[in-house]
């Protein structure tokens, strides 16, 4: 079932996404354990590494206001089929979330599916994995 209050939140994004290339808009909303909502859209650049995702845009609002307690993620967009997100927003997602964290893949058309941040990215590298670095 989709969760309304971020479906809306991060559909309000697509409006805002800025894809001049690609013309593949994403929205993003991002639950804290707060009740805040954070939105992100992707925001393109002629430089395609200079791209941001949705999510991560939705994050790094997040953790600037200075949260970093977080419930769920939903993603959506305009295509047949639901968005998954990039490998570098499951590592985003995995740095900063529980790995039980549901993430909601969404599109315009109703579908939903829904997976946790651990099932995402399975064996995630993490700020643990630098401990045993020599």
């Amino acid at each position: 079932m989709i969760p309304q209050t971020l479906y809306q939140a991060a559909t309000k994004m697509l409006t805002r996404a800025y894809v001049p290339y690609s013309h593949f808009p994403v929205g993003a909303a991002l639950l804290a354990s707060n009740g805040q909502i954070y939105q992100g859209c992707n925001i393109e650049n002629a430089a395609y590494g200079a791209t941001n995702c949705a999510e991560r845009t939705a994050f790094f609002a997040a953790i600037a206001a200075g949260q970093r307690d977080f419930q769920a993620l939903l993603i959506t967009g305009t295509t047949q089929d639901v968005i998954f997100p990039c490998g570098t927003c499951r590592q985003v997602m995995s740095e900063f979330c529980a790995p039980t964290m549901p993430v909601y893949l969404t599109n315009q058309a109703g579908k939903c599916r829904q997976l946790t941040v651990a099932e995402l990215l399975p064996g995630a590298f993490s700020a643990e994995d630098l401990k045993h670095a020599k």
